[in-house]
């Protein structure tokens, strides 16, 4: 999916906007343990942007093309709310191989795909 939205980006004096997001807690599994989710959200946060900024590395475009986010919460609610914030043109995912499992219970491309307002590349 990287190499593809090089492509568009570059063919069409374009951004590059890398989200990543972050499963959210539930607080009821959180109760009584508030500083340690304040660490891991931290450290996952952290770790995500260091991923992020050495994958906008290997795109090899000027910096100011290119813009990293990190979310919390549903996948599929996070990039489509991001593609309206952002008036994007296209949102472009990777999918993995489908097997049963995501034929049975949809994948998040396909949420993606069913609730964007743009249009959406899905590569695999």
């Amino acid at each position: 999916a990287i190499s593809h939205a090089r492509f568009l980006a570059q063919s069409s004096a374009g951004k590059i906007h890398l989200l990543h997001v972050i499963p959210a807690f539930s607080p009821v599994l959180t109760r009584g343990f508030i500083s340690d989710a304040r660490k891991m959200e931290d450290y996952l946060v952290n770790t995500s942007k260091e991923k992020l900024d050495e994958l906008s590395k290997k795109l090899s475009l000027a910096e100011n093309d290119i813009q990293i986010h990190i979310r919390s919460g549903n996948i599929r609610d996070e990039v489509t709310k991001l593609a309206d914030e952002l008036k994007a043109d296209v949102v472009i995912v990777g999918s993995r191989n489908p097997n049963i499992q995501t034929h049975l219970l949809g994948s998040e491309a396909a949420g993606i795909v069913r609730y964007a307002h743009v249009p959406v590349f899905v590569v695999r």
